[in-house]
């Protein structure tokens, strides 16, 4: 049996990215949750107000597939160059963030990004940060998108990116 590892990946709202990776197969489980702040056990609205100093990440159980196979979805699935947002969603808390668990995980993501970086515009600006506490979110955001798909921000800003993902990563789907 593989050996699972974790991943805690910040690209915007936690609910995309969420969604994304649990199509994705080698992916055990996602959770969406909170890293990177000084406040112990914060609640979304205190994450949303920017106090908090938190990004939205999800943390990702994973196996067979590797790290980096994580990365190339993750730079892809959300805009990388915009500093503190995504779209519309605009604070720290949506900012382009790795928080590597290993050395080996630091230098692979490191590594990606010299590789697509080409591929955009604009200059990559993902912070890549040990990681720190993970906060879980509040049981509503788990599974958001599977158990809301008709939902406006849904539908508008979620099933675009899983529907890119599907289209670019077909053999990367459960």
């Amino acid at each position: 049996m593989a050996r699972i590892e974790i991943a805690t990946l910040a690209g915007g709202c936690f609910w995309c990215l969420e969604a994304v990776y649990q199509e994705m197969r080698g992916v055990e489980s996602v959770v969406s949750g909170y890293m990177g702040g000084q406040v112990d056990n914060p609640d979304y609205r205190a994450v949303c107000t920017g106090a908090t100093g938190h990004a939205e990440v999800v943390q990702i159980r994973f196996n067979v597939i590797s790290y980096r196979d994580l990365l190339e979805v993750f730079f892809v699935i959300h805009d990388p160059t915009t500093l503190n947002r995504q779209g519309n969603d605009m604070g720290t808390q949506y900012r382009s963030a790795i928080y590597f668990h290993s050395p080996e995980q630091e230098a692979t993501a490191r590594e990606v990004i010299k590789e697509v970086a080409h591929a955009f515009d604009h200059p990559i600006v993902t912070e890549i940060t040990p990681a720190q506490t993970f906060w879980t979110a509040e049981d509503y955001h788990q599974n958001y998108f599977r158990n809301n798909p008709h939902e406006g921000y849904c539908m508008f800003v979620v099933s675009p990116k899983v529907d890119k993902f599907r289209k670019k990563f077909a053999g990367l789907r459960k």
